[in-house]
């Protein structure tokens, strides 16, 4: 089965940098677009990122401009990337990758990778 395992987060302080990565296993040829999703404390899970599998990208409004998804174009590596930069603390939330699939996540979570910016 697919087995998606993120990495990458930690606790930095207003303004810092984080990259985080995600590994997605389970599957040898895929046409989904990956997303980087969050859930802060008390609310839903969002995405905040996607990418096709052809590089085309998106991004929520609250993101753009200060963070960036990438993908690895190794063959046979479905690994994926968020670089965000200039934190802010109502970044902090756990993050998530998955494939999407009508602009919803498609495959079972991941244990995701805690972001936490310090004011």
């Amino acid at each position: 089965q697919v087995r998606l395992v993120e990495s990458g987060g930690g606790l930095v302080q207003y303004g810092g940098s984080l990259r985080l990565s995600c590994v997605a296993s389970g599957f040898i040829f895929n046409t989904n677009p990956m997303g980087w999703f969050r859930q802060a404390p008390g609310k839903q899970r969002e995405l905040v990122a996607s990418i096709t599998t052809y590089g085309s990208t998106t991004y929520t409004d609250s993101v753009k401009g200060r963070f960036t998804i990438s993908r690895d174009n190794a063959k046979n590596t479905w690994t994926w990337y968020l670089e965000m930069n200039s934190l802010k603390p109502e970044d902090t939330a756990v993050y998530y990758c998955n494939r999407l699939r009508d602009g919803r996540a498609y495959d079972a979570w991941g244990q995701g990778t805690q972001v936490t910016v310090s004011s």
